[in-house]
């Protein structure tokens, strides 16, 4: 009952939407005029998930849609989301999981995309200490101390027949790889399979990594655009555009990874870059829908709802999300 509630209602919001977009639903490859400004905040230092932006600024895919797109950086990785509920930034590459916990403390913010279809967050061990989930009994792990990694954790453990009790969990911070190469930690939760986990077998510390769909966690988008709810009604077209334009960035770095990797490293000169090619060509995939009938972006209600389920049973959520957390209407071909 209360899943046939979800999607209906998501249906109708999703219309509401479209109406509200003034009938926008036509995808625009290119316009005249003058450009308007969006300003885009990112979650954190530009790496490999962000190759589809960088792609689609770097081929003048957001020009040719008519926007002026300045992506900033993040001095602190929990802003991103509050600056756009202040109306500071346009759009913000966030986390499904934050989103939820944002809107459950009565922000007005919503999903428009996905940037990422799939969980990056694992759990990764180095010297074969942790193979497996059941491997966690009695070990120590690492997390950045963020509430619902710690509840990842024992949904995994009990996944797996692990007492959550038996593990000890210890917040490092930031400081997930050095902590395990020091050895002050068995494992970690929350490193990157994309990123740390390249970076590591780059350097032959050979780790091991468990992805959170494949451990008895729901899955969920690890990485969303998040816009506010009123901006989806007054700016619709500009929304659209700005989608489908980095829909054709995401297409443009699977058909040539060297599209999105050279701004890339323009952008962030600290990074390899042999690790930044191996990096984005792992996380390619992420970018697209597993069934390939859905546009880039697509968000899939039905896992949203399953997860935000998860996040009420752990107490994270007082409860369950509303459909207007996420809309697909400014995908490509979608809309009325």
């Amino acid at each position: 009952m209360i899943r046939r509630w979800f999607l209906v209602v998501t249906a109708l919001a999703s219309l509401a939407l479209a109406l509200s977009a003034c009938g926008s639903k036509k995808d625009v490859t290119t316009t005249h005029g003058a450009l308007q400004r969006v300003d885009l905040m990112l979650d954190y230092l530009p790496n490999a998930d962000h190759a589809a932006i960088y792609a689609a600024q770097a081929t003048g895919a957001f020009r040719q849609a008519g926007l002026d797109v300045r992506i900033h950086v993040p001095s602190d990785p929990a802003a991103p989301l509050k600056l756009v509920a202040a109306g500071k930034a346009d759009i913000a590459v966030s986390y499904e999981p934050e989103l939820l916990l944002a809107r459950d403390k009565g922000l007005r913010v919503a999903s428009i995309a996905a940037l990422v279809q799939k969980p990056l967050t694992s759990i990764i061990s180095l010297n074969g200490k942790v193979k497996t989930a059941k491997d966690l009994a009695g070990k120590t792990v690492g997390t950045a101390g963020i509430p619902y990694q710690t509840a990842y954790l024992q949904t995994i453990a009990k996944a797996a027949g692990v007492d959550p009790a038996s593990i000890h969990e210890v917040n490092v911070g930031f400081n997930l790889v050095p902590a395990m190469v020091s050895k002050k930690v068995d494992a970690t939760l929350g490193a990157y399979w994309n990123v740390e986990a390249v970076q590591l077998e780059r350097e032959h510390k050979h780790p091991t990594v468990i992805r959170m769909e494949q451990a008895g966690m729901p899955t969920y988008q690890e990485l969303v655009l998040i816009a506010r709810q009123e901006d989806l009604r007054s700016r619709g077209p500009v929304m659209r555009r700005f989608v489908q334009a980095l829909a054709r960035g995401a297409k443009a770095v699977k058909e040539n990874p060297a599209v999105g990797i050279d701004p890339l490293l323009k952008a962030n000169p600290d990074l390899d870059r042999g690790f930044v090619e191996e990096s984005v060509r792992a996380t390619i995939p992420t970018f697209f829908p597993e069934n390939t009938s859905f546009p880039w972006g697509y968000q899939n209600a039905t896992e949203w709802e399953a997860y935000g389920r998860w996040m009420v049973q752990q107490g994270l959520l007082k409860t369950l999300p509303t459909p207007t957390s996420l809309t697909n209407e400014f995908l490509p071909g979608r809309g009325i």
